[in-house]
C-alpha cells in the first residue's frame, strides 16, 4: 500500500477535500519559473500549509535557481518537506537539507536513472516523474513503470512515483512499481477550472492507491 501526496493545491476548499480524502501529504507549488495555474505565492503557500492538521505532511514544491533560493522558500513557507526541481548535485542537496532543516525530496526525470543513483542516500526521497524540458512536473504523461520498478529496487532512498497518474491507473502503477508513495496533480483536476481539484477524484485516487494489492 503506497502513501499518497496530492499536489498543486491552491484553495482552502481543495486543502480540506484532500485532507478528508485521507492523503498523507499535500503539495503547494510556489516560486517556479514555469507557467502553471497551480502556482501560489510563498505567503499563500504558507497560509495553506498552516491550515493543514497535524499528522498530514506539508510539502513546498519549487524550482529554485540556487541553494539560497531553495532555503528561502523553506523559510517563507515553513513546510514539513521541500520538493526541489532542478539540476542539484549531492553536495547542494546536502546543503539544502542542512540549512533548511526539513526533509528534501528531489524530483528527477524517469529517463535519468544515473542521477537517481547519484542522489541515493542523500535526499530524503526521490520523486520520479515525467518532466518537461524545464524540469517541471504536471505533464499528465506516464513513463515506463517497469523500468521505474527496477530503479526502485536498486535504491535505498524511498521512491515517490509521479507522472500521468489518475484514479483509473494508480492501482496498476502501485502494483507494478511498489513505490513508497504516489504523487498526483493534473490527474485529479476539474475540466472547467484549470488548477482546481475535483474532490471526487481526490477521494478516488487515495482509495485506489491504498487498495490492498490483488483486490478490485
Amino acid at each position: 500500500m503506497a502513501r499518497t501526496k496530492l499536489c498543486g493545491l491552491g484553495t482552502e476548499t481543495d486543502v480540506r477535500a484532500a485532507v478528508d480524502a485521507g492523503a498523507d501529504a499535500l503539495g503547494f507549488i510556489t516560486d517556479v519559473d514555469v507557467d502553471t495555474p497551480r502556482e501560489v505565492a510563498p505567503e499563500r503557500a504558507a497560509d495553506l500549509a498552516a491550515s493543514v492538521p497535524p499528522l498530514v505532511t506539508t510539502v513546498a514544491v519549487t524550482i529554485p535557481d540556487s541553494v539560497d533560493a531553495a532555503v528561502d522558500v523553506a523559510d517563507r513557507v515553513d513546510p514539513d518537506a521541500l520538493q526541489i526541481h532542478g539540476e542539484f548535485g549531492p553536495d547542494e542537496v546536502r546543503a539544502i537539507r542542512d540549512r533548511a532543516g526539513v526533509d528534501v525530496i528531489v524530483a528527477l526525470g524517469a529517463d535519468d536513472p544515473d542521477r537517481a543513483r547519484d542522489l541515493d542516500g542523500v535526499a530524503d526521497a526521490l520523486l520520479v516523474d515525467s518532466l518537461t524540458d524545464e524540469g517541471a512536473g504536471g505533464t499528465g504523461e506516464t513513463h515506463d513503470w517497469a523500468a521505474t520498478r527496477e530503479l526502485r529496487e536498486a535504491l535505498s532512498t524511498p521512491l515517490v512515483l509521479a507522472g500521468g497518474l489518475t484514479p483509473e491507473n494508480v492501482g496498476a502503477a502501485v502494483e507494478t512499481v511498489d513505490p513508497f508513495a504516489v504523487d498526483v496533480a493534473s490527474g485529479v483536476e476539474r475540466d472547467d477550472e484549470p488548477g482546481r481539484k475535483d474532490h471526487d477524484a481526490l477521494a478516488a485516487f487515495v482509495r485506489e492507491a491504498t487498495r490492498p494489492t490483488g483486490t478490485a
